[in-house]
């Protein structure tokens, strides 16, 4: 495996060599630069895998090389440091594609562990791509917005571990692909990834999915059969939906991640396994364990690295790349080529709710390609496919020439959808979340024009309706 190459900028030369020395010792391929100019030069004929750039430096500082830089298409992680830190060169930093901020005098270890860290991040971020790129995967992992750079360092810190992992987040955000990045990124890629929708098998056959069986341990078990514990070993489990196992089948769970062994249906001795289990869930476990329906100590066993997955509006600047991904692959697939969105579409886009994230988005997205004639989208169109989503958080936006009442009226029919969402249609619980009473939630639901889908459990009916 070749050394990662890093281009260290300082015009101080004492920094340069002792920064470049302590890189050297750690097995780094290090170049230095003492000005802004000699580290362009450098740039354009050699592509580095990391930059180390001062802030203050006389002529062009670091902040305006980082610019240059990304503006030349540098793709690699630049680390910024700075003996004159404050928050504000930091934000600015971070804001035009800076990946740390470090202060001088930068300590050796905290140096090192921010190098690798970036160096993680960007081989994690270019597998995920090339391997979209081969397979035309709709990914939830394509965003440059905080939350998506949050989660893509949470995944490089969950996959150098070899502890479990509990993905959280709402249906469609991706918690899938989140499992996979973290397989791929650990020391177990090379073994096998199974994968488990807890929710979608039946409650009799589930212990027979996850340990196997002995042959003639029910009927139709003509012939042993492995489960996905014995499948997964020296890899990992990922269990989907983990929230709707049944509580028999969680005490069994939790001897297996206690015990490192498993029993097949209908056999008599254990068989260890060496399994790494990433679960996932878009229930709020902790209320489903005050309500006896998740048991606490299983959630201690798989809760040991929370990921939490953001929604899509929590990262609504991420809409518009998104969005341009899956028009190119629903052209493709659909037989529409060279079909493009105009701004007001990306715009009307942006305003969605899409309660169901990012799998709505490619829906709504596929659903214009194959519905609008033209090969321009327009807000019109969008308008027209999309209307029912209602105005998302990107609606609280001021939008000229909208009246104020209308710009609060639709921030707050988004509030109340993704509400409502969360708690699944389930009135008291969203009333009680939001601190109202029942019958004022369901007078706002009707002045907003939101309809009950579903409806509620028994007895969770307005009594002054």
């Amino acid at each position: 495996m070749s050394r990662a190459a890093v281009l260290v900028v300082d015009d101080e030369k004492n920094i340069l060599s002792s920064l470049a020395r302590a890189l050297r010792v750690e097995d780094y391929d290090v170049d230095v630069a003492g000005s802004a100019a000699i580290a362009l030069e450098k740039a354009g004929v050699r592509a580095y895998d990391a930059y180390l750039l001062d802030v203050n430096m006389p002529g062009t500082d670091g902040l305006s090389l980082l610019r240059s830089l990304r503006e030349a298409g540098v793709e690699a992680p630049i680390l910024v440091m700075s003996g004159q830190g404050t928050i504000e060169t930091a934000v600015q930093a971070t804001r035009l594609g800076a990946h740390d901020f470090l202060e001088k005098p930068i300590g050796t270890e905290r140096l090192l562990l921010s190098l690798e860290r970036a160096l993680a991040f960007t081989s994690l971020a270019r597998e995920n791509a090339a391997l979209r790129e081969r397979a035309g995967h709709p990914s939830a992992m394509l965003g440059q917005s905080a939350p998506m750079r949050a989660l893509q360092e949470q995944i490089v810190l969950a996959a150098s571990a070899n502890a479990n992992v509990l993905i959280l987040g709402e249906r469609g955000t991706g918690k899938e692909l989140v499992a996979e990045a973290v397989h791929r990124g650990s020391r177990r890629a090379r073994g096998p990834f199974e994968k488990l929708n807890c929710a979608a098998v039946p409650s009799e056959l589930i212990e027979s999915e996850l340990f196997g069986h002995e042959a003639g341990a029910f009927t139709g078990a003509t012939r042993a059969r492995r489960g996905k514990f014995e499948r997964a070993t020296k890899g990992t489990l990922f269990l989907d939906e983990v929230g709707d196992m049944p509580l028999p089948m969680q005490a069994k769970l939790l001897r297996v991640l206690q015990e490192g062994e498993i029993e097949r249906v209908g056999g008599s001795g254990v068989i260890p396994v060496d399994v790494r289990v990433v679960a996932a869930t878009n229930k709020p476990l902790k209320k489903e364990i005050e309500e006896g329906r998740f048991r606490a100590d299983l959630f201690d066993r798989l809760h040991v690295v929370p990921i939490r997955v953001p929604s899509l509006g929590e990262r609504v600047e991420d809409i518009p790349l998104l969005a341009a991904h899956f028009l190119r692959l629903s052209c493709a697939a659909n037989d529409r080529r060279g079909k493009s969105f105009s701004e007001g579409a990306l715009l009307a886009l942006g305003r969605c709710a899409f309660p169901g994230n990012v799998r709505e988005l490619r829906n709504v997205v596929e659903r214009l390609v194959i519905l609008v004639p033209g090969q321009v989208v327009h807000e019109a169109d969008v308008r027209a496919h999309a209307g029912s989503l209602g105005a998302g958080q990107g609606s609280g936006h001021y939008r000229p020439g909208t009246p104020l009442e209308e710009m609060v009226h639709e921030a707050e029919r988004g509030l109340l959808l993704r509400a409502l969402e969360h708690h699944r249609g389930h009135i008291t619980r969203t009333a009680a979340d939001l601190g109202l009473e029942r019958s004022h939630l369901y007078k706002k639901m009707r002045a907003l024009g939101i309809r009950r889908e579903g409806g509620d459990p028994v007895g969770d009916a307005p009594s002054d309706d």
